[in-house]
This record gives C-alpha cells, structure tokens and sequence, in this order.
C-alpha cells in the first residue's frame, strides 16, 4: 500500500509540474511574439545554429553579419522580390499555402521528390524561433509560432523580420547585411535586379551565390523580376 501511495504521489507531482511548464511555455512563447511585434530582433534561432556550428567545426575565420533594419529604409524593390520569389500569394493567406501543400502532397504521391511549400510566414516563424531539420516536433512547432505571428504581427511586420533574418550568404543575414557585402551599398537603393539576384538564392544561399552567380541563378533572378513585375511591383504589397 505504501508503495502504491508513493507511486500517486510521484504521478501527481509530476502531472502538475507538467502542466505548469508547459502552460509556462505557452505563456512564455505568447509574450515574446508579442514582444517582437515592436522590438527589433537582435538575433535568430538559425543565427545561434550556425554559430555554435561554426564554433564545433572550428572555423575560426567565421563572422556572423546582421543589422537589424527597419522596413522603410528598404528598398520598395526587394520585399516583392523575395514575395515574386517565395510565395506570391503572401498578402492573401493567413499563414499556410493549402493549395501548395496539397499539390506538393499529390506530386510525392505520384513518386516525385518531396518539395517545401512553405509560406514566408512559416519560413519566418522557422528562421526566427527553431532550428534547421525536418522532424516532426519542429513542424509541429512550425506550424505553431506561423499561427501566433499571423494573428499577432502585420503581414509588414512579418516581411520586415525575414528580410532581416533570412541567410543570404554563409553568415550573411538579412538585407542590410547582404546589401553591404554584395553590393557595397545602403538597402534602400538596391534595384530590382540587385533585389532579384538576393531572392533567387534563398532555398540554398551556402550554394548559390549573388556575387557569382551561376546561369541558374541568373536565370532565376530574370524570373523573379517578370514575377513581380507581373504581380503589379511593389504595390501589390500595399493593397489593404
């Protein structure tokens, strides 16, 4: 009997301190989007990856680049490129590209390879709280913070932090970063070709390159710019 007493016990101290934590959690992760809501970023869960694996590696000549820039010293032009780019429906959805999933879905189920479908909204929620990979509990988790930034931030607001997040370059992040390095100007006058050339490298920036670009990714950048031109430019981000 003493024995099944001392087994309730432990059930029960651990079930409520369950419960505590996660709902501490819960509480906790509200707050922060909450937070960066008005806050500049200072740093992201992909940065802190890449970091701490340039430290095990041992490259020891590895610098992060980031600068945090607010959206209105950007240039007009790279917001619908990297929209044109990775999700041209971005003003439209509440986060998720049902359509996309389900097609992605329907071609590996026809034996094609699997392909993303991510919004810039997941893409932003993955960038800014997690880590790179592909289990189960990171999309659960995904899925997740896309829905609190979705009902917390403006779709601005959520253009704003990719663009300052986003890996444009091995330990280059964000605009002002890339704009700097690449182009050896300020965001605010990169063209649209400039802009172009930044969004065709996104889905694998430690292989493509915007300093060299390869014909692909040439080829890419002249479709992002017909992309966006046909989306109506920067205005088709302003509609209401």
């Amino acid at each position: 009997m003493a024995t099944r007493a001392k087994q309730r016990r432990l059930i029960t101290f651990v079930w409520r301190w369950s419960w505590r934590l996660a709902l501490a959690w819960l509480v906790g992760s509200i707050a922060l989007v909450l937070l960066l809501r008005f806050v500049p970023v200072p740093y992201s869960g992909f940065m802190l990856q890449r970091q701490l694996s340039a430290w095990t590696d041992g490259e020891r000549d590895f610098r992060l680049r980031q600068r945090w820039l607010p959206y209105a010293q950007v240039s007009r032009e790279l917001p619908i490129a990297l929209v044109a780019a990775e999700d041209q429906k971005f003003p439209l959805h509440h986060g998720f590209d049902v359509a996309a999933i389900r097609e992605a879905i329907e071609d590996a189920e026809d034996g094609e390879r699997l392909r993303g479908a991510s919004t810039i909204s997941q893409q932003t929620a993955k960038n800014l709280f997690l880590w790179n990979g592909r289990s189960f509990v990171r999309k659960g988790l995904e899925a997740y913070f896309t829905v609190l930034i979705e009902l917390c931030w403006s779709k601005q607001r959520i253009l704003e932090v990719y663009l300052n997040v986003a890996e444009f370059g091995n330990g280059i992040y964000g605009a002002a970063a890339a704009s700097e390095v690449y182009f050896h100007k300020t965001p605010g006058a990169l063209t649209a070709r400039e802009s172009a050339l930044l969004a065709a490298v996104l889905p694998n920036p430690r292989r493509l390159r915007v300093d060299k670009p390869s014909a692909y990714v040439q080829r890419r950048a002249a479709w992002i710019e017909r992309q966006a031109r046909q989306l109506g430019g920067a205005a088709y981000l302003e509609q209401p």
